[in-house]
């Protein structure tokens, strides 16, 4: 994907999630499964992956290049991204604590969604100020990935909140209550 199209995917990916996580009733925002994060948990936990990421996207270019140095191999595609991701997980990969959710109320939902909306705007604002070498040519830390381009880590947030509505909706269906 280019630039434009990875700022134009995330707001997509996040607005739908909002617009399902919005729709929930309070017992399914607040439904658990087999201890399973509940929706608010999820929200709160894509929320504390996006923050992080928009506040690091303002800082100098140079930082990144200080602090995890260069690329030293060819970026991934969306669907490579995607695979290693999935297939960590299923190597029983989890959440590090930063990105644990507390419990999260109903009354919270619409503050929550505020929020994700308002740093994956930031994130959209933020990239447009990154060439689409600039993309390629720095690096960020994924606790569960390693080491990733600035567009392999958008598209890890693009896929993130899809795989995380897609466990909401699992979770939710009936033969699993």
């Amino acid at each position: 994907m280019i630039k434009a199209e990875i700022i134009q995917e995330l707001g997509r990916a996040y607005a739908q999630y909002a617009q399902y996580i919005d729709g929930l009733t309070e017992e399914e925002f607040l439904r658990s499964v087999n201890s399973k994060w509940t929706a608010g948990q999820q929200t709160d936990h894509l929320l504390r992956a996006v923050k992080p990421l928009s506040q690091g996207l303002q800082l100098p270019r140079f930082f990144f290049r200080l602090l995890f140095g260069k690329p030293n191999r060819p970026g991934r595609t969306y669907t490579q991204l995607v695979a290693k991701y999935q297939l960590k997980l299923q190597a029983g990969g989890r959440a590090s604590a930063a990105f644990i959710p507390k419990d999260v109320s109903y009354s919270q939902k619409q503050t929550l969604l505020a929020a994700l909306h308002n740093h994956v705007h930031k994130l959209q604002v933020r990239l447009t100020n990154y060439s689409e070498k600039d993309l390629d040519q720095y690096l960020l830390p994924h606790p569960l990935l390693g080491k990733l381009t600035i567009r392999e880590m958008m598209y890890f947030t693009i896929y993130h909140v899809i795989h995380h509505q897609r466990n909401i909706q699992e979770m939710l269906q009936p033969a699993n209550l």
